[in-house]
């Protein structure tokens, strides 16, 4: 099976022969097992940005800690004794991009690419990409969950705001994608 990325793109590096994908149902259910033993082991499910918040408070504290001991949504991650990276939810997202860069390296899928339509230039395409990171790290924190909390583990726990969530989170992708699909297009 051959891979092709969407669009034309901008390559350096670009890995020999990537292998095919594994087969998705099979995938699927490992993640199932993983959010079982993540879920039965921690306590808590899989997410990334609960990690990323915890690292953010540990920075914070290092460079003003009177700032994150007095303020009412950090203190609960660094202030104090806490100690944010010391959450096991920062050892699942270390893990994570871990596993996925040994995962690309078995696959054969590491290498820079910036993948865009032809009617978007590279700096526009990476400026997109930050805008809209910036916007769904906001969004996730406003959720209480990213995606992957909200759409994995608590949809798994049959949790009604993690259905709607994503129910919301899809809507709203496909109510912008005709906006954005003539930079994808030629």
């Amino acid at each position: 099976m051959e891979i092709k990325p969407i669009g034309p793109s901008v390559r350096k590096g670009t890995a020999p022969n990537p292998r095919s994908f594994p087969n998705p149902y099979a995938v699927g259910m490992a993640l199932g097992v993983v959010l079982f033993l993540a879920v039965f082991i921690t306590g808590g499910g899989l997410g990334a940005s609960g990690a990323l918040q915890n690292v953010w408070a540990w920075f914070e504290r290092l460079i003003a800690p009177y700032h994150v001991d007095t303020n009412i949504y950090l203190v609960k991650y660094a202030g104090g004794e806490a100690s944010p990276l010391s959450e096991t939810i920062v050892a699942l997202g270390i893990g994570v991009v871990i596993g996925g860069f040994i995962s690309g390296l078995f696959g054969r899928r590491v290498y820079t690419e910036i993948v865009k339509g032809p009617a978007i230039s590279p700096k526009t395409r990476l400026l997109f990409a930050v805008i809209g990171g910036i916007l769904v790290g906001y969004g996730a924190r406003f959720a209480r969950g990213c995606t992957s909390s909200q759409g994995l583990s608590g949809s798994a726990l049959l949790s009604v705001g993690s259905w709607a969530f994503m129910m919301a989170f899809f809507a709203g992708a496909f109510a912008v994608s005709p906006f954005v699909k003539k930079l994808w297009n030629d």
